[in-house]
């Protein structure tokens, strides 16, 4: 007799249905994981004979092989602790094996019996739902899997209440969809004295989604404007938490197993290696690139990341996914994100005064900015330059316009976004004016004629490439999307001209 338990195991974050099947035969006693499982995954054997011992259960003195099917597919994790017992349950006789076939279960066992969470919950249940089966996880993940809707969540503190709910004599309540708690308020730019331009860019940045790199001296308030940004950002769609969060999920980072509901902000150090900052690793995990899926990745110091990192983030930013490949795996995530970058003009950053700029400007200033590969900086759709500000601007008093009102303008600009792709009716249709490519570019984006005229012109003598043409166009939409304009005017061109610069190290 061959017990059976589904479970599942994660391609990035597709969902690959596993069969863990269990078999005891005469011979002498042994314990076998079989399947391709890693280390994790064949130390389980340990954890769920200490786990049935705390219950009182002993394996009995039989060959026990344990098949992860299908078998050529690498299986990596602690959450096939659960289907495992379960299957040697099972095929033991404590628990029916028709009450556990319509369940997918996954969860890591304590050595004492309690379940412990995993990471990949909310995948596996929405998994579970498409195949109309139930799910069994630890109690900590209730709330993440109760997401899943229309399907039956058993919710466990520990084995033993599951081995009573499956018996009928204790029953499992079900679980209640948890949402994390509202963050604290953001940082308001009111906040920032001066820097009207400046605030003026990270609005259009935000309405558009588009990417954006500041550029001055220390202390001029680069990363305090990047930090106030998701204080202007529109909350996440239900639909956009709940893809978010399979990100978060399958990471292992959903805390407390409650569904985000603010966009995220990730802001690694500039020592951050390629798999981390784009996924990888042993276990192909996903970096911050798509961590911030949906959010901002801000990097501070842009040129003092390795070269080889920053161009690997030139694929993402274009196609809005991060592709992994490994010798054993390949996987995509993911990751649409606004790069909010930051930089000092040259090394030491006081490019611009003459009595405090090293004896090396501006060559020094060339040398640093070009670490920015052209193809990179191509991407970036909005520069603006961050002056120093002045000892007398920061005497005066607040500015009276803060991040509530600049959210408001916000919040319109991306519902004219909305209302507009939404006619297109399909699945592709781009979120926000930064997403829109091709002939809908032309269309959505076409200026009047006095724009198109200045367009082109600006195009041929700052020698801009057709990328660069096209992000001037949807920086534009957005400028006239903000202003509640259906046309792309010669203004909003203009002013989406001024956020151009030519190349790294050159105005």
């Amino acid at each position: 007799m061959v017990a059976r338990v589904n479970t599942v195991a994660f391609m990035g974050v597709d969902v690959v249905h596993v069969d863990a099947q269990v078999q005891m035969s005469t011979g002498l006693p042994s314990f076998t994981v079989v399947g391709l499982p890693d280390k994790a995954v064949a130390e389980s054997r340990e954890r769920v004979r200490a786990a049935l011992g705390a219950l009182g259960l002993a394996l009995p003195p039989k060959r026990i092989t344990v098949n992860l099917a299908p078998a050529d597919l690498l299986k990596e994790g602690s959450h096939f602790d659960l289907p495992i017992a379960l299957g040697l349950l099972a095929a033991m006789g404590v628990v029916p094996q028709d009450e556990t076939a319509g369940y997918v279960a996954l969860g890591e066992l304590a050595l004492d019996g309690r379940l412990s969470p995993v990471a990949g919950v909310l995948p596996a249940a929405l998994h579970a739902h498409a195949t109309d089966r139930g799910l069994i996880c630890p109690a900590a993940q209730g709330g993440e899997a109760a997401w899943a809707g229309g399907i039956e969540v058993l919710a466990a503190d520990s084995l033993l209440g599951l081995i009573n709910h499956f018996k009928g004599t204790q029953v499992l309540s079900p679980p209640e969809p948890a949402m994390a708690e509202a963050a604290p308020a953001a940082a308001d730019l009111m906040d920032i004295k001066g820097q009207e331009s400046a605030k003026r860019a990270l609005e259009v940045t935000a309405a558009g989604g588009h990417n954006l790199l500041m550029i001055g001296p220390p202390g001029a308030g680069k990363s305090m404007l990047a930090l106030r940004l998701p204080g202007i950002l529109p909350p996440l769609s239900p639909a956009e938490a709940l893809e978010v969060s399979m990100i978060h999920s399958v990471a292992g980072q959903l805390e407390g197993g409650k569904l985000l509901r603010q966009r995220p902000f990730r802001d690694p150090h500039h020592s951050a290696s390629l798999p981390a900052l784009t996924g990888g690793g042993l276990r192909a995990r996903p970096g911050e690139i798509s961590l911030a899926h949906l959010g901002v990745l801000f990097l501070d110091e842009l040129p003092e990341f390795a070269r080889p990192t920053l161009e690997a983030l030139r694929q993402p930013l274009e196609t809005g996914r991060v592709a992994i490949a490994r010798a054993n795996s390949h996987v995509t995530y993911p990751a649409r994100v606004q790069l909010v970058a930051a930089m000092n003009p040259c090394r030491c950053g006081h490019l611009d005064d003459p009595a405090l700029a090293c004896p090396r400007a501006p060559r020094c200033a060339l040398d640093y900015q070009s670490r920015i590969s052209g193809p990179l900086f191509d991407r970036i759709d909005l520069h603006v330059e961050v002056p120093a500000v002045a000892a007398a601007d920061l005497s005066l008093p607040p500015p009276a316009e803060g991040s509530v009102h600049i959210a408001a303008r916000v919040a319109a600009a991306r519902s004219r976004q909305q209302a507009r792709y939404a006619k297109l009716g399909n699945g592709t249709a781009p979120r926000t004016n930064a997403e829109a490519d091709g002939t809908l570019l032309e269309e959505v984006a076409a200026p009047d004629t006095d724009g198109r005229a200045l367009l082109t012109e600006a195009a041929e003598h700052m020698k801009l490439t057709a990328r660069g043409y096209h992000r001037v166009l949807r920086v534009a939409r957005t400028l006239a999307d903000l202003a509640g304009s259906e046309t792309v005017r010669r203004l909003h061109i203009a002013e989406a001209l001024t956020y151009r610069r030519l190349s790294p190290g050159r105005g």
